[in-house]
């Protein structure tokens, strides 16, 4: 993945007995799913009274003083939580390059810049439940969660896709034909959309009184899961990948190309070259519609440099400048699973009040799945951002989940809210900070400003952006 691939998502609502905010559209305001910071005119899930007011009347829109104070305060840590991973995601796009121990994995393994996908899926998951435990009307909500959904793909295209060129072109646009199709918004809205109507629609309306209440009332989502898991696994390592080609455009001559054969044949591979992964997103996308410049590129079989781009070694595979998406159609499957973890961490705040009650709530299957996870890729099914790897997915999620405990006891617990304000703010603008940092909008706008000549700008003063 290159800068800019690891991003944001949904916001976390305000308090956990008042008005819920459900976005306006984009051009209006940024979407509220990115953006907790104003709670918008219209478009509110409102939550009864009684869990409000304790059975208290409310007259003429007003609450009296004894009510407001009964009111739950906002949920700080979920804006701190996603606040630090906007900040890392940051980090990891910006100094990845430089350090390459916390760059993405060119293939099997993790790194820290790895992690910043699975948070911020987990996040969306977890505001869903808050955004979603009171449901007027089940139509209008699945009716509002696709045309948000579909906002946002059609966003992450445009940003994505490739229709801006960089900080040292100052063309823009791109031919529909080879246009990138998937990217990291367009898995977010996959993964939302799915999550938001499993939360709309597949849970019972049974009362909650225990973990074993909470789980039976959720049963069908954990089926689900179940069900989308196994139907990953069996499709990774039962279909047959065939042999299949690519082209390389000629570099002396851009009408002409060279068609490149990749020899595979087999089944349950899980290298870069004849993975399931990559034959599924050929076939569906196309390969034409793939990125260009996967993180594979930087593995020892395809760079004198590795882990760091470099020259193609002597004897590099016929597969190495093949395009390959690390967010696919088949590969978004198990992204799904993330936000659905996500969502049961979410149910937890919904139904259990007590601190103590909801860490150890989330500790468990946080460090359980940790464990499985390594426990996984100790058996030989390797953690794996590029393939969305079922361990990948189990060491990410505990990780991000221990990890919101740890944010959550810091800030909502023991009130240490002033030393995390800076990620707080940055929680609540976290779709801004993505399109103007990691998609290179704001440099973008600088380059275009200079004094007489082009390369004069003011990137070229800071010695950014130059070739």
């Amino acid at each position: 993945m290159g800068a800019g691939e690891d991003i944001v998502l949904l916001h976390s609502t305000n308090d956990d007995h008042n008005f819920v905010s459900m976005e306006e559209g984009l051009g209006d305001r940024e979407l509220s799913v990115f953006n907790s910071s104003t709670t918008l005119n219209h478009h509110y899930v409102p939550i009864s009274n009684d869990s409000a007011t304790d059975g208290k009347s409310i007259s003429n829109g007003s609450i009296d003083r004894k009510d407001a104070s009964l009111k739950q305060p906002r949920l700080v840590s979920l804006d701190v939580f996603r606040g630090f991973t906007v900040a890392l995601m940051v980090l990891v796009d910006h100094v990845g390059g430089i350090l390459p121990a916390i760059n993405h994995s060119p293939w099997d393994g993790v790194t820290l810049a790895d992690f910043v996908m699975p948070f911020f899926l987990f996040i969306v998951g977890v505001a869903l439940a808050l955004a979603y435990k009171r449901l007027p009307c089940r139509v209008d909500a699945t009716k509002k969660a696709v045309l948000r959904a579909l906002k946002l793909f059609i966003l992450g295209i445009v940003l994505q896709g490739g229709y801006i060129h960089g900080i040292i072109n100052l063309t823009f646009g791109v031919d529909i034909r080879q246009i990138r199709l998937m990217g990291t918004l367009q898995r977010i809205a996959i993964a939302y959309l799915l999550t938001a109507l499993c939360e709309i629609w597949v849970k019972r309306e049974d009362v909650v009184k225990s973990g074993r209440c909470m789980l039976k009332k959720y049963k069908f989502q954990w089926i689900f899961v179940l069900v989308i898991t196994v139907t990953y696994t069996a499709l990774l390592y039962g279909l047959h990948v065939a042999d299949w080609e690519y082209r390389i455009p000629n570099e002396n001559s851009p009408f002409t190309s060279t068609v490149i054969s990749v020899k595979c044949g087999v089944r349950g591979d899980t290298g870069p070259a004849c993975s399931a992964v990559g034959m599924v997103d050929r076939q569906v996308l196309g390969i034409r519609h793939l990125y260009r410049r996967p993180t594979y590129a930087r593995t020892k079989e395809c760079s004198m440099n590795s882990p760091e781009n470099g020259p193609l070694p002597p004897n590099a595979p016929s597969w190495c400048q093949a395009p390959f998406d690390p967010e696919g159609t088949l590969s978004s499957v198990m992204a799904i699973v993330t936000c659905m973890i996500g969502l049961h961490f979410g149910h937890i705040i919904v139904h259990f009040k007590e601190h103590k009650d909801r860490i150890v709530s989330w500790m468990i299957p946080a460090a359980g799945l940790v464990v499985v996870g390594f426990v996984l890729d100790f058996c030989g099914i390797h953690l794996n951002k590029a393939l969305y790897s079922l361990s990948y997915t189990c060491v990410t999620v505990g990780a991000g989940g221990i990890l919101f405990v740890g944010t959550y006891v810091l800030v909502d617990v023991f009130g240490f809210r002033k030393p995390a304000v800076v990620f707080e703010w940055m929680g609540k603008h976290a779709l801004m900070i993505y399109i103007l940092a990691a998609c290179n909008v704001f440099p973008v706008f600088l380059h275009g400003f200079y004094w007489k000549k082009p390369e004069n700008n003011f990137l070229r003063l800071l010695g950014i952006g130059q070739s």
